[in-house]
This record gives C-alpha cells, sequence and structure tokens, in this order.
C-alpha cells in the first residue's frame, strides 16, 4: 500500500483577505464623516460621552466606531479622550480649505449604489444612472439635481484639484504661455495653480452656469483673483474662450471617444499655432495594468460615466488625431498625472 503525500503548502492569502474587508475601511470612513466625527473633534480632544451627545449617537456603539478610525489613523486616543489626526484635520473636517469631505459624501451616498452594480456595468458596459435612480439625460444633470448635490460634488473636485493642481502646472514649463484656459474648471482650482505658479499668466475658468457662483466665491479668495476671468458655457456647444493654453482637467475620462474627438477638434481650432493643451488625468500603463488608482477610476468611470482612463499612448493618438504634433506625459506622485499637447 502507498500513501501520497499531501501538499500542505498554502498560497498567501492577504491580497484576498485584505480585500475581503477593504469595503468596510472606507464605509467606516464614510459613516465617521457622515455623522460628524471629525467635525465635532475639530476645536480638540472629547471623550466618548460628550462625543455621544454631541452626535446623538448610541455610546457602546459610537466607541465601536471611534476606534475603528483610531485603528485606521484617523483618530488619536489617548487617556480616553479622542482627537483628530492631521491627515482628519486637513481633509475630513469642513472648515478645512483643503477638505475632500465633498467627494467622499458624494462617494458614500451616490456612487456607492452605483459600484453596487458593477457586475451589471461590465455586462452591458453602460453606467448604472438608469438602474440605480431611474434617471436619464446627461450625465453631469445627475450631479447638480439640488444645490447642495451641486456644492457637495464641486467641493469635491476642489480638495482633488487642491492636492493635484500645483503637481499638473509644475510637470512642464509654461511660462512661455500667456492666457491659460481651463475648461471644465469648477472652482478654478487648476487655473488658481497656474496663475500662483506663473506670475505673467492670465486664466479663464470656463464651465456650466451652475458652476459658476461658487467659482467666483472660491477664486475670490485665492489671491489671484485680478488675473482669473469666470466664464459659464459648455464647452461642447459655446464658443471658447480664446487663449494660448486650454487645459482638461478629469474632462477626457468621462467622454466617449465620439465626445472627445470633438471637444479636442474644437479646442485644436481655437489654438493658435504652438498653443498647447494641457490634460490632467491619472495615466494607465502601457499594458493597463496598473497603477491601481487608475484602474479604480477606470471601473469608476464604467459606473459612473460614458469614458475611461487612458495610457499616456491611447491620449497621444486622439491628441494627433486632432491634428497636435507634439504630445509629452509626466507621471507624478498626485492624484493625476499631466499630459501636454503643442499645436504645430
Amino acid at each position: 500500500m502507498t500513501f501520497m503525500a499531501l501538499d500542505l503548502t498554502l498560497a498567501d492569502p492577504t491580497p484576498v483577505l485584505e480585500l475581503l474587508v477593504a469595503f468596510r475601511r472606507s464605509k467606516t470612513m464614510f459613516a465617521a464623516v457622515s455623522l460628524g466625527v471629525f467635525d465635532a473633534l475639530a476645536s480638540g480632544p472629547l471623550s466618548l460621552a460628550n462625543l455621544a451627545g454631541q452626535l446623538r449617537a448610541n455610546a457602546e456603539s459610537l466607541e465601536r466606531l471611534l476606534d475603528a478610525c483610531v485603528g485606521l489613523q484617523l483618530l488619536h486616543k489617548t487617556n480616553g479622550l479622542y482627537q483628530n489626526t492631521a491627515a482628519a484635520t486637513a481633509y475630513l473636517c469642513e472648515s478645512s480649505p483643503q477638505r475632500l469631505t465633498g467627494y467622499l459624501k458624494y462617494s458614500n451616498t451616490v456612487m456607492w449604489r452605483l459600484w453596487e452594480h458593477l457586475e451589471d456595468a461590465v455586462r452591458e458596459g453602460t453606467n448604472r444612472w438608469q438602474q440605480v435612480y431611474g434617471w436619464e439625460g446627461p450625465i453631469f444633470s445627475h450631479f447638480f439635481r439640488t444645490e447642495e448635490a451641486k456644492r457637495e460634488f464641486l467641493m469635491g473636485m476642489h480638495g482633488f484639484g487642491l492636492l493635484s493642481s500645483p503637481v499638473v502646472v509644475s510637470a512642464f514649463d509654461l511660462s512661455n504661455f500667456k492666457s491659460f484656459v481651463d475648461l471644465g474648471g469648477a472652482t478654478g482650482h487648476l487655473a488658481i495653480a497656474a496663475c500662483r505658479r506663473y506670475p505673467e499668466m492670465r486664466a479663464t475658468v470656463f464651465d456650466l452656469p451652475e458652476a459658476i457662483p461658487l467659482a467666483r466665491k472660491i477664486v475670490a479668495a485665492s489671491g489671484v483673483a485680478d488675473r482669473v476671468t469666470i466664464a459659464g458655457g459648455d464647452f461642447f456647444v459655446d464658443v471658447l474662450p480664446a487663449g494660448d493654453l486650454f487645459a482638461l482637467g478629469r474632462i477626457l475620462h468621462d467622454w466617449s471617444e465620439e465626445k472627445i474627438v470633438k471637444l479636442l477638434a474644437r479646442i485644436f481650432e481655437r489654438l493658435p499655432s504652438g498653443g498647447g493643451l494641457l490634460i490632467a488625468e491619472k495615466l494607465l500603463v502601457d499594458d493597463q495594468t496598473g497603477p491601481t488608482w487608475a484602474q479604480m477610476q477606470n471601473l469608476n468611470m464604467l459606473t459612473c460615466t460614458e469614458g475611461k482612463e487612458r495610457t499616456l499612448g491611447q491620449y497621444e493618438a486622439l491628441l494627433k488625431q486632432a491634428g497636435f504634433a507634439e504630445v509629452k506625459g509626466v507621471r507624478t506622485s498626485a492624484p493625476l498625472d499631466a499630459v501636454l499637447a503643442i499645436k504645430g
């Protein structure tokens, strides 16, 4: 009689186990933001009893959430008192100019439900607005359905812009350009960063009329308001402002290739010879196997829009199809990379 030796060597389960609980970690942060935990601690440390009273929450349940936030490095706990970490103070408090709370709340209340149907998005190749909310019409009309929804979405983009825009405008030497036109510029963070980086530059923020009031408010407090103009319009339809450097920050990934070709053609026609187009998107590597941030955003585009993330080569092909002669890309450590195309 012979016996077979059993191979009891197990594959490393770490990737699977990490992903198994990944959504729990993000939902913990979303819930703490939604409940107002970080805002309650913005003025200093508080006890569990004090927090439970302020937040009108069950003390024992709140303690579980707070301790989980300590484990996630969003809170400190010392002698029974809870306190925000530096990251929470900067990004998770409504009072912070760097806050990401708008995008976090949007992720919690809107995108969470769209992602619930990722399987259907993959099967059908379309976003989930109709399935989840019964909404038709242009994608961005969903973001602006109410004043609160509009502000939350725009402030979410603003928080990301504060992290990325200074890096994007520093990726190339743009000092030869004098007139910067930021299409779909939202709160103006990219235009503000460009004017701060280049003292001789003037800028125009061009976005849907619904976005203009908040853009005016933020630009007015920027310190470069005298060099930034705000204009309302639809970049697919209306006459584009004049400029020698156009910018598209997190715009192209929203749209189908057909619409991108149309938009790039409009920009190319408007630019003078030697003019440029600065694109801020997170670039996939050539074989599309990374980076993870871009891959996750690629799936997000599938559930939320009609677009996708792309490689530098894919953007280059679209830009050269539109007539641009020179295309360069720079990968950054920020949430967005930079691409610069020049009109020959």
